[in-house]
């Protein structure tokens, strides 16, 4: 995350996290995938709080990170701050991540609730390093069809290239393809003010007499809300207390006043 120090060393740490917890319980499968995604995230903020506090830092490292576990058919996954997750089915968009930023939060809410004042899309209440609890929820199981196209991506991606875009090459090339093209899209488009760029996507092909709605949901009808929810166990338990107007303006001021900390610190 910009704005913070050493955010290549969060990122590297919550990847490192995650990759490790998940070789040390997949034996061979996950037991629990959703306890196993909340675990991962949890064990990954604290990695990097330990790391901040081990450095005497002022201001934590931080970084946004988007996970998904593809198992038994299904694909399950969480994300915390503005990296996305897109699930494409037949080039449709089956699934996206909603971002944890306040442009997107106030987008939800119903027209005459909204905020017409310009919003910076830069401003996320929530992601990991951050001394705060980070609010993450819990997608899926959702069970996947020949042909489904999954893409994980970095802000840097979707803020040049729009959803449609995407879309239209996640599903008009194979995704060794289709992955490179984006990038360069994206890099090309935003040209000097670029933001880093990264992306992986996967088509899923359904192997020969595999029952692929067995142990998920069926996606022929996927309707808004329709996704199974998880949250941490002492969390709260609805999206309207996770997102609480209150809780937001708090974490964006924590994380307003540490960009202010670090950039004083850098003028002395």
């Amino acid at each position: 995350m910009g704005g913070h120090p050493e955010g290549e060393v969060a990122a590297q740490l919550a990847l490192q996290t995650i990759a490790t917890l998940f070789q040390k319980e997949a034996l061979p499968e996950l037991a629990n995938v959703e306890a196993f995604l909340a675990e991962a995230l949890m064990t990954a903020q604290r990695q990097i709080l330990h790391y901040g506090t081990d450095h005497g830092m002022l201001d934590c490292p931080r970084t946004t990170v988007v996970v998904a576990v593809v198992q038994d058919g299904t694909v399950t996954w969480t994300h915390c701050g503005d990296s996305r997750f897109y699930l494409s089915r037949r080039g449709a968009l089956l699934a996206r991540t909603r971002d944890h930023s306040l442009i997107e939060q106030n987008q939800s809410r119903p027209v005459q609730e909204r905020s017409f004042t310009k919003l910076n899309r830069n401003v996320l209440f929530t992601c990991l390093g951050s001394p705060v609890k980070p609010f993450f929820k819990i997608e899926g199981p959702v069970s996947l069809q020949q042909g489904d196209r999954l893409l994980l991506c970095s802000d840097g991606l979707w803020s040049s290239v729009s959803d449609r875009d995407i879309l239209n090459d996640l599903d008009s090339k194979p995704v060794h393809a289709a992955v490179p093209d984006l990038v360069e899209q994206a890099l090309r488009q935003a040209g000097a003010t670029s933001d880093n760029v990264t992306c992986l996507a996967l088509e899923w092909e359904t192997p020969d007499g595999f029952d692929s709605t067995r142990g998920g949901v069926s996606t022929e009808a996927i309707g808004k809300g329709d996704f199974a929810s998880t949250v941490h166990a002492d969390w709260p338990d609805s999206e309207a207390e996770i997102f609480d107007d209150a809780a937001i303006e708090r974490s964006i001021e924590e994380i307003n006043a540490a960009i202010r900390r670090s950039m004083a610190k850098k003028s002395k």
